[in-house]
Parts: C-alpha cells; sequence; structure tokens
C-alpha cells in the first residue's frame, strides 16, 4: 500500500470518527474543495448550487453540493460512490452548523492578535496560515467579517484539522454581532444582467417592452408566492428569466433590482441573490 493510499485511508477512516460523534463529514478533493455535482446535477440541473450553497440535504448517492452533502450515516460514507470518493480526498471537511458549533476563522497573525484581545478563549485549532477558534452554538456564516476573519457555521465547510487545544465555550454575541454588522442592507445593488450578443446576431426577440415587462412580473409573483424551497425557486427563476431575456440586452440593473428585492423579501441574502444569479448564467453560458 503506498503512502498517499494510506493518507487518504486515514481520510475515511477520520470521517467515520467524526461522524460516529454526530459531525456531519464531507471529502474534499485536491484544492481543497468539494467533490462536483453528480451527474444527475451536473450543471445545476437539479435547481441547486455546488460548494455549500444548497439550501438543505442533498438526496444524491454521491457527496454532490459540498457542505449540504456532510452527513453522519456510516453507510452511506462507505457506500460505492462515497467510499470511492474518500479514497480520492485530499482532505477530510465537516459542517459546523450541523454539528451545533460555529468556527471563528482567523487567517492571519494580526487576526488572531484581534481575537485574543476581543473574543473570549475558546478551543483553538492551528491552521495553515492562522487559527480556527471553536465555540458551541450555530449561526449563519459570513465571510469577511473583518480582515482576515469569516465565520463558518450553517451552510458552510471547515476543513477538520483535529480537536486543537482548551475548552471549547459558548458562542459569544460578540460572534453573532460581527456577523451582523457584515450583512448587506437595503435595496441590493445587483451585478450587471446584459450579456454580449450571441455570434451571429443578437436582434431583440421581444415585439413589445410589455412581453419583458410581464416576464419580469411573473418572476417576482414567483418568488413572492413560494412557500418552500425558496433558494432553488429563487435560482430557477433567475434561470428562466435569464433564458429568455438574457441575450438581447434588454435586462437592466433596474430589472435584476426588482427580482433581488423579491428574493430578499423572502429571506435572501444579497449574497445569494448574487450567487444565484452567477451560477444561472454561467449554466447558460452566459
Amino acid at each position: 500500500m503506498t503512502q498517499a493510499t494510506d493518507i487518504r485511508t486515514d481520510h475515511l477512516r477520520t470521517a467515520l470518527d467524526l461522524a460516529a460523534s454526530q459531525i456531519p463529514v464531507l471529502p474534499l478533493r485536491a484544492g481543497k474543495v468539494p467533490f462536483g455535482n453528480c451527474r444527475r446535477c451536473t450543471d445545476n440541473a437539479c435547481g441547486g448550487r455546488p460548494n455549500m450553497k444548497t439550501p438543505g440535504p442533498c438526496a444524491c448517492p454521491g457527496p454532490c453540493h459540498g457542505w449540504a452533502a456532510a452527513t453522519t450515516d456510516p453507510d452511506l460514507i462507505t457506500s460505492g460512490p462515497w467510499r470511492r470518493a474518500w479514497l480520492r480526498a485530499s482532505a477530510v471537511a465537516y459542517h459546523p452548523g450541523g454539528a451545533g458549533l460555529t468556527v471563528v476563522d482567523l487567517d492571519h497573525a494580526d487576526a488572531i492578535a484581534w481575537a485574543r484581545k476581543h473574543l473570549p478563549a475558546t478551543q483553538t485549532v492551528p491552521t495553515t496560515r492562522g487559527e480556527h477558534w471553536l465555540y458551541l452554538g450555530r449561526m449563519p456564516s459570513a465571510n469577511a467579517v473583518r480582515p482576515g476573519v469569516d465565520i463558518k457555521s450553517t451552510m458552510a465547510y471547515a476543513r477538520w484539522l483535529g480537536f486543537g487545544t482548551g475548552t471549547i465555550t459558548a458562542l459569544p454575541d460578540a460572534v453573532r454581532q460581527m456577523a451582523a454588522k457584515a450583512a448587506p442592507t437595503g435595496r441590493p445593488v445587483p451585478h450587471t444582467a446584459t450579456a454580449s450578443a450571441p455570434v451571429g446576431g443578437g436582434a431583440c426577440p421581444h415585439r413589445t417592452p410589455a412581453y419583458l415587462a410581464r416576464g419580469l412580473a411573473m418572476a417576482e409573483q414567483r418568488i413572492t408566492e413560494a412557500t418552500g424551497g425558496v433558494h432553488a425557486t429563487v435560482y430557477r427563476t433567475f434561470l428562466a428569466v435569464l433564458s429568455t431575456h438574457g441575450r438581447c440586452g434588454c435586462l437592466t440593473d433596474a430589472h435584476v433590482g426588482r427580482l433581488f428585492t423579491a428574493a430578499q423579501a423572502k429571506g435572501e441574502t444579497v449574497r445569494h441573490c448574487t450567487d444565484a444569479w452567477a451560477n444561472a448564467r454561467y449554466a447558460l453560458g452566459l
């Protein structure tokens, strides 16, 4: 058995040990990123988003959709597609929020010095460039809450780097407040929704402005009336709008702003809206 195989077997063993402790795990491939969508979800045909963005647990047979694939089921972990993934994995990751934890990811020495001054001591795990501070309690994840500081809890994954040192303490209000301050407020500032004309023309196919207006109104209504799976509904709605209006240049920032506003009224963040819009554009090759 080669050294690389030994390491990957260790990853599988670690995953099973964590799962037995009710810590949801997932494999990371080279580059420390999740494995890609399974065949049934290629190019996110299922309406989900890769790399930790789907709204709930993934029902696919393989380790699909990043954080949402994290599991504590040993039978699933050792099944065909999962086992093969673990044996090709470069690292083990886990879903902190699924384990009732929050990770304050400190990316460099200045961030660590800040945390030591402003946050209560807790369990600390060394990373390649900094430290993970683990707190007991879950919360919404947030990136760049201050220079070199990310918060990873729900809808996020973190690399498993061991148990570290120190005693884990309760999630402090100071961490929650950082995320709240970092959250965008007010009307969203959308990405531009115009796209270059397709090769061979690109003339506008809409006979009247009313065609676009009616389509946008129907899209807003679809989002507003969603009773479940809001994020998937938002993505599919964005995809439908872009598939019809994304290639002729009719869409403006104001149009996109209307869609983002409807999504935010249903609880979506600007970041999630932006990601859904970008993924829809990518899926359509815009």
